[in-house]
């Protein structure tokens, strides 16, 4: 855009302020901007008022990458605020393109020569697609990390580490295992053996679906990991479906394994010369 069109749109912006204003929140709003609940109409308002603002001062600036740094610091700050409200990429690139009618609407307004106006449209054209990329790109990388943590949070809490005896802890495994759940799975598992100062550590893998190389490996992994802490580990839950498996593959775990949970504790607790008596029934002394 030369300095004479970045100029006129300047004044444009400037002197039309309000009416532009008006005009692009109408857009919005008949777009269902307000329907969500996500923003009010002043929010709305006010954002849409900063980005002209900040229109203006970049055109009346000039071309330079460093005119337009506030107004594309500005469109990253919504685009991120909205995408953590749940926002649509529609919802959130409207808030750009929409500015397209209202801005040519004032061009024509202003009574400029046919080929100047043409000029002067293609160079506010190719200004806001430019923009609205930037802000369909932001909200895309925003929503990314959003759904990478929300699957940390999620991988964390489908590992939780329960304190069945002293120095007795029970990891259950529910769901696939892959590389970064086994990383999760391997971090709680540890750190719990520090805090507690367990001894033995039971996985349970009833709630694991399938086991396969990949699988096998990633439990070895964290038995190694285990026992480098100082705790042995017992690997309970194995079904017949599953025994089969890892036989076909071929597959050694090199660990104790039991049928259920149940029996693992059993075993753990011998090991640490621990038993549990059923008091409802009275001891050969007694008798």
């Amino acid at each position: 855009m030369s300095s004479a069109e970045l100029g006129v749109v300047a004044s444009l912006v400037a002197s039309e302020e309000e009416s532009i204003l008006a005009e692009w929140l109408e857009l919005q709003r008949k777009e269902g901007a307000l329907e969500t609940g996500r923003i009010n109409q002043s929010e709305l308002k006010a954002q849409c008022r900063d980005f002209l603002r900040l229109l203006r001062d970049a055109l009346a600036k000039g071309a330079g990458e460093s005119a337009y740094a506030p107004m594309r610091d500005f469109l990253g700050d919504v685009s991120r605020s909205r995408a953590l409200q749940g926002f649509s990429p529609r919802e959130t690139a409207v808030f750009v393109f929409s500015l397209k009618q209202p801005l040519f609407n004032a061009m024509n307004r202003a009574k400029m020569s046919p080929a100047a106006l043409a000029q002067t449209i293609w160079a506010v054209t190719l200004l806001l697609d430019e923009l609205g990329l930037y802000t369909s790109e932001v909200y895309q990388k925003s929503r990314e990390e959003v759904i990478l943590r929300q699957q940390r949070e999620i991988a964390e809490l489908s590992t939780p580490v329960v304190k069945l005896w002293d120095s007795v802890l029970a990891l259950p495994l529910i769901g696939t295992l892959d590389s970064q759940r086994t990383q999760v799975v391997m971090e709680n598992l540890l750190q719990s053996i520090v805090d507690e100062g367990a001894a033995i550590a039971i996985i349970d893998i009833t709630g694991v679906p399938t086991v396969d190389t990949l699988t096998a490996q990633h439990l070895l992994k964290t038995v190694a990991a285990a026992r480098l802490m100082g705790a042995d580990c017992i690997i309970s839950g194995i079904r017949p479906q599953i025994a089969q498996t890892i036989v076909h593959l071929g597959l050694e775990l090199d660990v104790v394994s039991k049928a259920t949970m149940a029996d693992a504790f059993a075993l753990a607790l011998r090991r640490l010369g621990k038993a549990v008596l059923d008091r409802a029934k009275p001891r050969q002394s007694d008798e």
